[in-house]
C-alpha cells in the first residue's frame, strides 16, 4: 500500500468513524425532569367519590376526601439524579408508584423527607398540600402518577412557596 493510498484509506477509516461518533456527542443531554403522559385527561361517566386516609409515623390521620374527582390522568415521569421538583401542590390527590431508584418526598407542614424505593406507593394528598420531591440516588429515578381531580388541561403541579423548610 502506497502512502498516499494509506493516508486516505486513514481519513476515510476517520470519516467513517465520525459519523458514529458526532451524533452520540451531539446529542443534548436528559432534562433534569422529564414527563411522559400515559394516558389522556379522561373524565368519570360514573358518579364517584374518592376518600384516603393516610397516616404518616406517628402523625393524626389525615383525610382526603374527594366529592367528585372529576378527571383523572396518568404520567411517567424520570428524574434525573439530584433533580427536585419546585415546591408545589395539585388539585386533588395523586398515587404515586415508585418503579426504578428512589424519590424522596418533603411536605412543607412537617419538612420531613420520606424516601420511597422502587416498588413502592405513596398517596400525595393534593388539595393545597405542598411538597417538593427530589432524587436521592446517582442513577434516574422513574415513577407512575395517577392524578385524580386533574385540571381538564393545563399544568397540573400548582407553583407554591416554600413554607417553613
Amino acid at each position: 500500500m502506497s502512502k498516499t493510498t494509506f493516508v486516505i484509506a486513514l481519513v476515510a477509516g476517520v470519516m467513517a468513524g465520525g459519523a458514529y461518533v458526532l451524533p452520540a456527542a451531539a446529542q443534548a443531554p436528559p432534562p433534569p425532569i422529564a414527563a411522559e403522559p400515559l394516558t389522556a385527561r379522561s373524565v368519570f361517566v360514573d358518579d364517584i367519590s374518592l376518600k384516603f386516609k393516610i397516616k404518616l409515623g406517628g402523625r393524626a390521620t389525615d383525610v382526603v376526601d374527594v366529592q367528585d374527582p372529576s378527571s383523572t390522568v396518568v404520567v411517567r415521569y424520570t428524574v434525573q439524579p439530584g433533580a427536585q421538583f419546585p415546591w408545589h401542590s395539585h388539585a386533588g390527590p395523586v398515587v404515586v408508584n415508585v418503579v426504578s431508584g428512589a424519590l424522596t418526598y418533603v411536605g412543607a407542614d412537617d419538612c420531613v423527607p420520606r424516601t420511597y424505593a422502587a416498588g413502592q406507593a405513596f398517596v400525595d394528598p393534593g388539595q393545597g398540600h405542598v411538597h417538593t420531591a427530589f432524587n436521592p440516588t446517582n442513577a434516574p429515578t422513574v415513577f407512575v402518577a395517577t392524578f385524580f381531580d386533574a385540571p381538564a388541561e393545563g399544568p397540573l403541579l400548582i407553583p407554591a412557596p416554600p413554607g417553613g423548610c
